[in-house]
């Protein structure tokens, strides 16, 4: 009898301290997707969506095996190779970069970055190049207000995600291999300025960007390189608060350089607006 009693007692326990595990899971999981903080509003800020690129999960020709391991930040064609967006704004001297950090889960690495000379913060979250369907509904879902979140830096609540006031993508065009089913409507009347670098990424992503009330702009007509340079220029255009035309005209003279083709070239492939 005695026996059973105490079985009795141990289940009990071990119930007890399965659910209160499960609660806090679910309050890691939900402090992962809601703002904690309001953003502070005398700072602007930059997110930037990295698909690594991946030869085996994404539709691509085929780069050498370390500049297409989509699991490898380090070695990514679009992260830690010559080009890559570690690389290319570590180097800069527009920017220093604050933060390492490791998130959990599908996005390996973010960087946080600070304008050396003007009120901007710069997030990247380089996501595994598995999860590249996932980065691009993160972004969509980011630009028409769906997604919002905050994180604390340097002292300062940085606005990510919705809460950004550019938003920008980089990486292989995921539509080009899948469909969404979702509508991406505008949720808060407020209109984002979107960045989107990925091979014909105009004729891919318009019919998702109709509704979500943005400002495109950059965006291409071709084929092209995602790297850093053209993004970097971009964005030292609109830093220095210059028009959709002159910000366009920036990436694409750094965009002509780096891939040694004509000027009206770049310009045909980086247009602006709708």
């Amino acid at each position: 009898m005695i026996k059973r009693i105490l079985g009795i007692i141990l289940i009990g326990i071990l119930f007890f301290s399965c659910e209160n595990e499960k609660s806090d899971i679910k309050k890691s999981i939900d402090n992962d997707t809601v703002a904690e903080y309001e953003p502070d509003t005398d700072i602007k800020n930059i997110h930037v969506f990295v698909a690594l690129c991946d030869n085996r999960y994404q539709g691509i020709v085929r780069v050498p095996a370390a500049l297409g391991n989509g699991q490898n930040p380090n070695t990514n064609l679009y992260w830690g190779a010559l080009y890559g967006l570690r690389t290319y704004f570590k180097k800069s001297n527009e920017w220093e970069l604050l933060e390492t950090q490791k998130p959990k889960g599908i996005i390996l690495e973010r960087l946080i970055f600070k304008h050396t000379t003007k009120n901007y913060y710069l997030i990247a979250d380089a996501y595994n190049g598995r999860y590249i369907k996932q980065c691009t509904e993160d972004f969509l879902n980011s630009i028409c207000g769906n997604k919002k979140d905050t994180l604390q830096c340097d002292g300062k609540t940085l606005g990510t995600a919705g809460n950004a006031s550019l938003v920008a993508y980089i990486g292989h065009n995921g539509l080009m291999d899948f469909q969404l089913s979702e509508t991406y409507s505008n949720t808060d009347n407020r209109k984002r300025d979107v960045i989107i670098l990925a091979c014909h990424s105009k004729r891919y992503f318009s019919s998702y960007l109709e509704t979500a009330n943005v400002n495109p702009l950059l965006w291409t007509t071709n084929l092209m390189a995602p790297e850093a340079y053209t993004l970097h220029d971009a964005f030292t255009g609109y830093i220095n608060e210059e028009t959709n035309e002159e910000i366009r005209e920036k990436a694409a003279a750094a965009y002509a350089q780096y891939q040694k083709c004509s000027l009206n070239a770049a310009k045909g492939l980086l247009v602006t607006n709708w």
